[in-house]
């Protein structure tokens, strides 16, 4: 991503009136043809939704959480879940738009949310979890200083509103990154 592109970027938590955007930017980067645009598609793997707006207001509307909106010249290109949990903070819900992907702007977006969650609640570490048959999306969490942790979670099988799974081996792997 150029200089000038990345100077018209804008960081601000998200309202309700973002919902249906945000919710249609993060479908575009996981499921269904748009996200094949990307990298970042889940398409082979899951079908159905990622989210819904009822998920992504329930985030808004946490006292514990921030939905971190992305925008750029007014658009919004890019979003991530900050929430507390204590001595750290869990990262989720991290999308950029297909367009965009594979230009630095999902580093940038990754590295302002570690500053953020780092300044505003005092966190010394980043939690997330990735589905673990995502390899290469988990070797670029790898690159920026997120590592394995080898604790899973089951995957939700059989709750729709996480999609519909075409495989039967998805589970959660718990990444870590230390905030220094």
């Amino acid at each position: 991503m150029d200089t000038a592109a990345a100077s018209r970027l804008t960081y601000r938590d998200a309202t309700d009136a973002d919902v249906d955007a945000l919710v249609a930017l993060i479908e575009s980067a996981y499921r269904g043809e748009s996200s094949r645009a990307g990298w970042t598609t889940e398409a082979d793997i899951l079908e159905g939704q990622r989210t819904d707006p009822e998920g992504v207001r329930e985030v808004v509307r946490s006292p514990d959480s921030r939905l971190l909106t992305v925008e750029r010249d007014g658009t919004i290109v890019a979003c991530c879940q900050l929430e507390h949990r204590g001595k750290h903070a869990y990262f989720g819900m991290f999308a950029v738009s297909p367009a965009l992907q594979g230009d630095g702007l999902g580093k940038k977006v990754i590295a302002e949310a570690e500053r953020q969650a780092r300044e505003a609640w005092g966190v010394t570490e980043m939690h997330m979890t990735v589905i673990s048959v995502r390899e290469d999306l988990i070797a670029w969490y790898e690159r920026r200083g997120y590592s394995r942790t080898g604790e899973t979670t089951p995957f939700p099988y059989g709750d729709e509103r996480f999609g519909i799974p075409q495989r039967d081996d998805l589970r959660f792997e718990l990444l870590v990154k230390p905030l220094l």
